[in-house]
């Protein structure tokens, strides 16, 4: 059976560093963090006070006031990077047959605020017996943002999301594309969404020792392989991609990116929230990947890495990255953009696939920042090229991205010019 070629035709942002994915990439090349103090929630007795908000957010802009009353900030924020995507994209959506299109986003904690606002709501009443708002349930799960995506749109083809924590929104584009190259569908709007910056969140991650409590520098404060990381900076937003056929994108004349070569997926089966120290996973998974896109390690030029800014990810990432690459290790530009949007859990994957599509587009590595000379851990290898700082411009052929979720969870895909 041949399988067919699968090419992004339109994509869609809204993040901490832009509202659009122009905005967004204009300013993840000039190095612009996205963090700031918290400002949805009074934040004086967490231990850390920061985190990577959308900022200027309306959602009257992308939806009708009373349809955003009903739902739960992180399918809002998929509504609005969905529609971005969709007028890129430039698909005639009277003439176009909306059976054969999809929506497949990933989500890894869905609607957390709901969640604790009702359940806060209920403890403050429980005497008066439970009086829950009857969105509750549709405003909180994880799948609605694909539902209401389909149903704003008329979109009948396959719907669901993915959910496997950092990992999520990946494996909805590695789902998107399989389908894609299988003939189930002749487009699918993949991508995730995520809005976790609420006391619950925060406090959850606290309690992990996993956020970075950088409290006089926010801006500082995501600083991914250097020695002073001290954990994540939390982020919020989403990110979306149409992916088409190229049959079906030819058909009608549309404007293509790039092509998606190939996607991998392994499990760490290590540990429920530490990876790999080894990067088994990572290697893994990187490896498959390149296998599916029938590629050498030779073809990549640009890895977005995970790159969280933890003491462990971070080191195991780069091994991983070693003993796949070898010596074309050196030869690859590295750069993680978490250190510019924060970490955007579920809908981080889906993000970061775009950087991979625009670089691969311009030529444009975004930089990693918040990296000093003085700032060196003995345990990386700097001779690395991780973009400290700096934007690079360079020929890159194909981009890899890599996320890696709790439980081990790893996906990964390739993205490439695209050649008639």
């Amino acid at each position: 059976m041949e399988l067919n070629r699968v090419v992004v035709t339109g994509i869609g942002a809204l993040t901490p560093v832009g509202n659009s994915a122009p905005e967004m990439w204009e300013n993840l090349k000039r190095g612009v963090s996205g963090a700031g103090p918290i400002t949805h929630f009074d934040h004086e007795k967490f231990k850390t006070h920061f985190a990577c908000e959308v900022k200027n957010f309306n959602p009257a802009d992308h939806m009708d006031r009373k349809l955003a009353r009903k739902m739960d900030l992180y399918a809002q924020y998929a509504i609005a990077a969905a529609g971005e995507a969709i007028r890129d994209c430039g698909m005639d959506l009277e003439t176009v047959d909306k059976n054969e299109i999809g929506v497949i986003l990933g989500v890894g904690i869905g609607g957390i605020n709901t969640f604790e606002t009702e359940v806060s709501n209920y403890a403050k009443h429980e005497e008066d017996g439970p009086k829950y708002n009857p969105f509750f349930i549709p405003k909180m799960i994880g799948d609605i943002a694909a539902g209401q995506i389909a149903i704003n749109y008329g979109f009948h083809g396959p719907n669901y999301i993915t959910a496997s924590a950092c990992a999520s929104s990946t494996n909805a584009l590695a789902d998107a594309f399989n389908l894609l190259r299988l003939g189930k569908a002749n487009a699918i709007l993949t991508g995730g969404a995520e809005a976790g910056i609420w006391p619950t969140g925060v406090g959850g991650f606290n309690a992990m020792h996993a956020l970075s409590t950088r409290n006089d520098d926010p801006q500082g404060a995501s600083r991914p392989f250097s020695a002073s990381r001290d954990g994540f900076v939390m982020g919020e937003g989403a990110g979306c991609l149409m992916l088409e056929t190229l049959q079906h994108a030819l058909a009608r004349g549309a404007r293509i990116y790039c092509e998606v070569a190939g996607v991998g997926m392994s499990a760490d089966a290590h540990h429920i929230t530490a990876s790999h120290p080894e990067g088994l996973g990572a290697r893994l998974v990187m490896e498959r990947a390149l296998k599916d896109a029938g590629m050498q390690p030779e073809d990549i030029d640009y890895i977005n890495v995970h790159g969280t800014s933890t003491p462990v990810g971070d080191i195991s990432e780069m091994k991983a990255i070693l003993d796949l690459f070898g010596a074309h290790a050196y030869k690859l530009n590295i750069s993680s953009t978490k250190s510019m949007t924060g970490h955007l859990l579920g809908a981080a994957g889906a993000v970061e696939a775009m950087v991979c599509v625009l670089s691969v587009r311009d030529d444009v590595v975004p930089p990693t920042i918040n990296h000093a000379d003085d700032d060196c851990d003995p345990e990386i290898d700097y001779n690395l090229n991780f973009t400290f700082n700096t934007a690079q411009q360079r020929p890159i052929r194909a981009a890899l991205s890599n996320t890696f979720g709790f439980g081990g969870h790893n996906a990964c895909c390739i993205m490439k010019k695209y050649e008639a």
